[in-house]
């Protein structure tokens, strides 16, 4: 009996698990218009024991397990409800992945250690933060969209720029919660907040809309290249 108990509290979880992954994909198409897709996600468990933590790409050395686009490719990214709900039924355990740049957020990334050093560096200097989305390795600060050139030349000021600092722009994508992958758990570190347009500290992508507010890149630039060349290994590694 108590096993039979256990394995219906697994399914309810499940359950609940999936469901909360199709209402992240939908809350972002529908009501944030932010274009997603679901990833790759995760091999299927084969026997007791097996955790099942492997890519369920064909790739056996996947470096970001899980947390990638495989099947549809990136450019099929959407905001489209139907075509949503249509992945993520079929697909319930998918993680939910944002396509970059555009009129969508971007976002830039750090190891873990130095994400959580920026946060307080930034948090002190009064800088008003968006959403942060932290994995086990890696945190991402969503920012608003950037286009190349104008990264380029922030980027160019600066001394040196620590090769574990990552930007994901036009062409890229993040994953969001509450997703799972190779490396772990996906949560929110700074949860989404709508906030009025700000012509200096950052935008809304859709003035007057629930859609979460953004700084713009250049509030943060600075204090995520000094955690990242502060990190324990001067920022060379890059730890996804």
């Amino acid at each position: 009996m108590r096993e039979i108990l256990g394995r219906r509290r697994r399914l309810r979880f499940r359950r609940s698990e999936r469901a909360a992954q199709l209402g992240a994909a939908l809350t972002c198409a529908t009501e944030w218009k932010w274009p997603v897709l679901p990833g790759v996600g995760l091999k299927a468990a084969g026997g007791r024991g097996d955790r099942g933590r492997g890519c369920a790409c064909p790739d056996p050395e996947c470096a970001v397990p899980g947390a990638h686009p495989f099947d549809p490719g990136l450019l099929a990214a959407s905001t489209d409800e139907r075509l949503v709900r249509w992945w993520w039924t079929n697909r319930p355990g998918a993680p939910v992945l944002l396509a970059t740049g555009g009129r969508a957020p971007c976002a830039l990334s750090l190891p873990a250690v130095a994400g959580a050093r920026a946060l307080v560096a930034l948090d002190e200097m009064g800088v008003r933060l968006g959403p942060v989305v932290a994995t086990p390795t890696r945190w991402s600060l969503l920012v608003a969209p950037y286009s190349l050139e104008r990264l380029g030349d922030l980027l160019y000021s600066k001394d040196w720029v620590p090769s574990s600092l990552r930007f994901h722009g036009e062409g890229g994508y993040l994953v969001l919660p509450p997703s799972e992958t190779g490396k772990g758990q996906v949560r929110w570190e700074r949860a989404p907040h709508s906030g009025p347009r700000s012509r200096t500290s950052g935008t809304d992508p859709r003035p007057g809309s629930a859609a979460p507010w953004l700084p713009d890149v250049e509030a943060v630039v600075d204090a995520l290249v000094a955690a990242s060349t502060s990190a324990p290994d001067g920022g060379s590694r890059l730890a996804y």
